[in-house]
């Protein structure tokens, strides 16, 4: 609106011959609005974003000024967000905003990637005497908490018949969590690509259980409410060239894995194999389809983790306008 009053007003004063006048005062100062954006090394999409400088030159006509902010995992992030340290977040595990939401965090989902149920894991050692699930009964295991390997955990446990309280649980990040399952600290390490691709093909593992009919592993976008509430046109945007980035990706495997390894600092078959067990097929999300969401929440707290019941579905959702019917 502002912009168009001001080239309303430069037209008036050409026309009456007033253009050496002063302009009104909200032509003399086009307004820049921030945008921080957090992301993760796991954040694919925003990376190849990032380094392309896509959103830069997109959102330049509206006079968004963009920052970027790496964390090590989803809930830091997301605590960021809840705080107002960033105003955008890139994708993080479905348990996540559920955490968040236990907080009382004012967030709202922007997208949402489809499921990817096997870019996710418990791992063992190759040599490890451990065969099944159901033998890791009193064993220490590495996970990211509030990460979506944390609920992969929980309801692999259940499955074969085990409570969480039945292993002795290390919370560690991602880096942590290798050098510990490396060294031997720990008997088992739960972890989610690219770190999965990273250590399978660096050293000798054996996959003990994926996320197949446990977990969907489905990634959210989310902006601060307040943010989503000003500036839906700014969302309009990174949902759109998100859509687009990952259909490229599928689109093009070598090629985004090639160019994705100087930024990781992987090697491009790892990481072309990490990609491979991710949909990054980008969707809006819907009040409906967040069925996994409240399971996610529901087992938490039965297992002691969240501080109250959460309904998953008492969240703001930012619609565009293509999906706004659905």
């Amino acid at each position: 609106m502002e912009r168009r009053r001001l080239l309303q007003a430069i037209a008036l004063l050409s026309a009456t011959g007033t253009a050496s006048f002063a302009l009104p005062a909200f032509a003399q100062s086009a307004k820049t609005t921030p945008l921080r954006i957090g992301y993760q090394k796991s954040s694919t999409l925003l990376t190849i974003i990032k380094t392309n400088g896509t959103l830069e030159k997109l959102l330049a006509p509206l006079n968004v000024k963009i920052s970027w902010h790496e964390f090590s995992s989803g809930l830091p992030l997301l605590e960021a967000l809840n705080v107002g340290g960033v105003d955008l977040s890139a994708d993080v595990a479905d348990t996540v905003p559920v955490f968040a939401q236990a907080a009382g965090a004012k967030l709202t989902y922007v997208a949402q990637e489809a499921p990817s149920p096997s870019a996710q894991a418990i791992i063992v050692r190759a040599d490890s005497p451990i065969k099944t699930v159901a033998e890791l009964k009193r064993k220490k295991i590495a996970v990211t908490k509030a990460a979506g390997v944390h609920y992969l955990l929980i309801a692999t446990l259940e499955k074969a018949g085990l409570k969480f309280s039945d292993i002795e649980v290390a919370y560690l990040t991602p880096a942590d969590g290798r050098a510990a399952f490396e060294r031997g600290s720990v008997d088992a390490w739960v972890t989610w690509d690219p770190f999965l691709a990273g250590v399978q093909k660096q050293t000798q593992v054996r996959v003990l259980s994926n996320g197949r009919n446990v977990a969907d592993y489905q990634r959210y976008y989310l902006a601060s409410t307040s943010f989503a509430d000003a500036h839906p046109d700014v969302l309009a945007i990174v949902f759109n060239e998100l859509k687009k980035t990952g259909l490229w990706v599928r689109q093009n495997p070598k090629e985004a894995a090639t160019f994705l390894a100087p930024l990781w600092g992987l090697d491009a078959p790892t990481i072309e194999l990490a990609n491979s067990r991710r949909s990054y097929d980008v969707r809006a999300v819907v009040v409906n389809a967040l069925g996994e969401q409240q399971r996610i929440a529901d087992t938490f707290f039965a297992a002691g983790l969240l501080p109250k019941k959460v309904n998953a579905t008492d969240v703001a959702i930012w619609k565009p306008v293509a999906a706004a019917a659905t």
